[in-house]
């Protein structure tokens, strides 16, 4: 049986509890039944099977996830545990959450469906991310206090920076110790804007320059290697670049994947099925299908004129754009086709911020040669050392 993980990306509800400015979500008030559960685990498994892949990464987002509430979580959860136990499979939960409706009735879910951990959103300096009532400043109070009180009951939180144009602003050093140094995290990564919603709307609001956005990404990365990477602490994407660079198993993140279209789909909650959770919060044209009125999931996957695109656009970059002669092409496979999209309208073009990745790769070769180098005089100094 084959190792390869299969990863679902999973909107339970697209319901929120606040009101982020570069959402490009539509809140519908509409959620995912537990009666629909059992067909949703059997279309997933079916596909496992068909596949020969023994493990299925369910990634819980939204939406707001916790609108759901523990409870719901707990039933889902167990029912589909169950399931793929029976059919010699497993399924592996992660939780993406603003965290605003955490408390502890929360807690034995987190600690036994999500093994004790949960990844949360906070970007620096919040001006986007917004309570209701009560603004940016609320937002950023009632997050803290959520992130100190989910830490305190053992739960490990991974937190995802949006990049904006006041995150620049306030530069790399700073923008590090507010995570590292105020918040106290080891675990955090930073992207830039992802899009949504018609080509252009909401890209062209909080698009960066890319000279701007190289410079910070490349200074965050030295501050990182100098006052982070011994330390323990882990920023994404740098980490999983460090190890590409260095000869470990790296696990870069999706914009990167050699064709996301082979190793995860996202599932609404009205079985909508497409590439991830913008094309099916955004895009009707690109969806796949619907897992609840198809009964073979991978037929539908093999078979969708949507999917089609996703499948050929690395071909059709590298024979009409120039990322066949750029040296990281076999770590960037042409960029993020959705951020591509919402950009210019089409997928068949490389990532707009090509740029941007080209320098963040170089800063990444450069450590890891330091690294490297630096393995190389400590083992030879072992080696030479006298025993005591």
């Amino acid at each position: 049986m084959s190792q390869r993980t299969f990863s679902v990306i999973l909107l339970p509800t697209s319901e929120c509890n606040v009101a982020c400015d570069y959402c490009f979500e539509k809140k519908e008030p509409h959620r995912l039944s537990t009666l629909l559960i059992p067909l949703l685990t059997q279309r997933l498994l079916d596909h496992l099977e068909q596949k020969g892949i023994e493990e299925c990464e369910i990634y819980w987002q939204g939406g707001e996830a916790m609108i759901m509430g523990p409870a719901w979580f707990a039933d889902a959860g167990g029912a589909m545990n169950r399931a793929a136990a029976a059919r010699g499979r497993r399924f592996t939960h992660f939780l993406q959450t603003n965290l605003v409706s955490y408390s502890p009735a929360w807690d034995e879910v987190l600690h036994g469906m999500f093994g004790g951990s949960l990844g949360t959103s906070m970007d620096f300096p919040n001006v986007h991310r917004k309570l209701f009532k009560g603004g940016a400043e609320a937002y950023t109070a009632l997050w803290t206090r959520r992130l100190g009180e989910a830490r305190a009951a053992g739960i490990k939180v991974g937190v995802i920076a949006v990049l904006h144009q006041a995150s620049l602003d306030a530069g790399p050093a700073r923008f590090y110790s507010y995570y590292a140094d105020e918040l106290g995290l080891d675990d955090f990564q930073v992207n830039t804007p992802f899009p949504g919603g018609p080509a252009n709307q909401v890209e062209g609001g909080f698009a960066l320059d890319t000279a701007a956005l190289a410079e910070f990404l490349g200074g965050l990365f030295d501050v990182w290697m100098e006052r982070g990477y011994n330390e323990g602490v882990s920023l994404g994407p740098f980490d999983a670049l460090i190890d590409h660079f260095t000869g470990n198993p790296a696990r870069l993140p999706c914009i990167w994947k050699e064709n996301c279209s082979n190793q995860f789909i996202s599932v609404d909650s009205r079985g909508t099925v497409a590439q991830c959770d913008c094309w099916v919060t955004s895009y009707p044209d690109y969806f796949f299908g619907n897992i609840f009125q198809e009964p073979d999931l991978t037929r539908m996957l093999s078979t969708s004129r949507a999917r089609r695109e996703f499948v050929e656009r690395p071909r059709h970059l590298v024979e009409h754009e120039d990322c066949l002669s750029c040296r990281f092409l076999s770590i960037c496979h042409g960029g993020c086709p959705v951020r591509t999209y919402s950009a210019l309208g089409t997928m068949l073009a490389k990532d707009p911020y090509c740029e941007v990745y080209k320098v963040v790769f170089a800063r990444a070769e450069t450590h890891a040669r330091t690294l490297l180098r630096r393995r190389v005089v400590a083992q030879r100094a072992a080696l030479t050392t006298p025993a005591a």
